[in-house]
């Protein structure tokens, strides 16, 4: 029997759409679009019914190229539960509006095989909440000392759709282009988040400079090496949470060259991301809360100047997508340093809040760099990311004026290391739709 929904009178943005109308969901994929529609669906939702006065808006919902899922393994302990599980942060990304989310190889064991990511895809999978696509690690054990099974991957698998050492940039040179050249031979793009600063870094370190010091020497080198080593083996390089303008002016220009040459160089191609606290939030908000404790993540908060620069980046395309880079932790690890921030269920309001609302962004833009760009990266522009006939139905029901306080204690994650806690902030989701079938749900107030 065909599953049938329509959802009428709505606002319906995209990154080409920005229209009011309503959709036909059939079987999971939504089958039309239309100023209106006059047949029986098996569910109908009006926005009209939903909040009187108030235009209700359908997006795609979103696609995270970086997260911290905690699992396989133990995980960092709160009270003695993990700090996140696969259940807890899939319940997170439907919650925040996310229906496709890479999840990072630095578990215990890390995802260095293909045994290993099939297992957490299996099983989520079977959760059915949200498309998980577990990415795999460069080398085996994140060592840095021999490849990991990547090398015996087979273009076409269906997953990983992303490859990453997480925050171990490989040492050396070698090793790294080695497996550079397994990312071009599968056709997928790999992660890196530049924190190899060579001599200049450690030198930095050992004269005790500041963190603030010696981690931007460590990002703006690393960015300039992956940049050289990609060229070299002409893959895909995927530069993961920018931080400092020189790092976003480095991938500007290196961008400029490959339009100036009408495509990829040489297999060469580029793109990035910036996380939302990345562009809300400066080293005095790290200072307030802590910048060994509740205030820590890497790379660290930067300045004023950096912040604008990032969003700049954003502004003239430069940056390719917003990722959240959720890493969930518990108190007793946050007191000792752990870095990172949970980042699922605030991502889009935080967006809202600092780059539509201000003018700066329209809200078209705002789905593109959250959604259709990254589907895009991954290889699955072609099914998810807007909204129109033939994609898929992962789709949400928001309203991008709504006010709320983010209270971590609410979060379906077991992360409730927030930066932005107390902070009022505008947009909310209200229903998460994955392949047409409701996975969240809040009350429409």
């Amino acid at each position: 029997m065909t599953r049938s929904v329509i959802l009428k009178n709505f606002r319906i943005i995209d990154e080409y759409t920005d229209t009011v109308g309503s959709v036909l969901i059939e079987d999971g994929r939504i089958s039309a679009v239309s100023p209106r529609f006059t047949g029986q669906a098996a569910v109908c939702i009006d926005a009209e019914a939903l909040l009187s006065g108030r235009r209700l808006v359908l997006m795609p919902a979103f696609t995270d190229l970086h997260a911290h899922f905690r699992d396989p393994g133990p995980g960092p302990a709160c009270d003695s539960l993990p700090a996140e599980t696969l259940e807890s942060a899939s319940l997170a990304a439907a919650a925040g509006g996310y229906g496709t989310v890479v999840c990072m190889a630095n578990t215990k064991p890390p995802v260095d095989a293909l045994k290993t990511a099939a297992a957490i895809k299996t099983r989520a999978d079977a959760l059915g909440l949200i498309d998980l696509y577990p990415a795999m690690s460069l080398t085996a054990g994140m060592e840095g000392r021999s490849l990991s099974e990547i090398a015996a991957l087979s273009p076409g698998h269906p997953f990983p759709r992303l490859l990453s050492e997480d925050g171990r940039d490989v040492a050396d040179d070698g090793l790294f282009l080695a497996a550079f050249a397994e990312a071009r031979r599968l056709g997928l793009a790999v992660s890196c988040h530049c924190d190899a600063g060579g001599p200049e870094a450690e030198a930095a370190k050992r004269s005790g400079a500041d963190r603030a010091v010696w981690s931007r020497i460590e990002e703006n080198n690393a960015a300039r090496r992956v940049l050289d080593l990609g060229r070299r083996a002409g893959c895909r390089v995927h530069i993961a949470h920018v931080s400092t303008g020189e790092a976003a002016d480095m991938i500007r220009q290196a961008k400029a060259v490959l339009r100036e040459r009408a495509g990829p160089e040489g297999g060469f191609s580029l793109t990035c991301e910036v996380t939302p606290h990345h562009l809300a939030l400066t080293e005095e908000t790290a200072r307030i809360l802590g910048d060994e404790s509740y205030g820590r993540v890497n790379p660290p908060l930067r300045t004023e100047a950096d912040r604008r620069a990032l969003i700049a980046a954003v502004l003239d395309g430069t940056i390719d997508a917003i990722a959240t880079d959720h890493a969930p932790h518990g108190d007793v690890d946050k007191v000792k340093g752990a870095p990172g921030f949970a980042g699922l269920e605030t991502a889009f309001a935080v967006c809202r809040t600092e780059l539509v609302r201000e003018g700066r962004l329209s809200l078209s833009r705002l789905s593109a760099l959250m959604s259709a760009r990254p589907a895009r990266i991954l290889g699955l522009g072609e099914s998810r990311g807007r909204i129109a006939p033939g994609f898929r139905a992962d789709i949400l029901i928001l309203d991008p004026d709504a006010p709320w306080t983010v209270e971590p204690a609410a979060f379906r994650s077991r992360g409730k290391n927030s930066p932005f806690a107390g902070r009022e902030l505008a947009g909310r989701v209200f229903m998460t739709f994955h392949e047409g079938r409701v996975v969240y749900e809040a009350p429409f107030i």
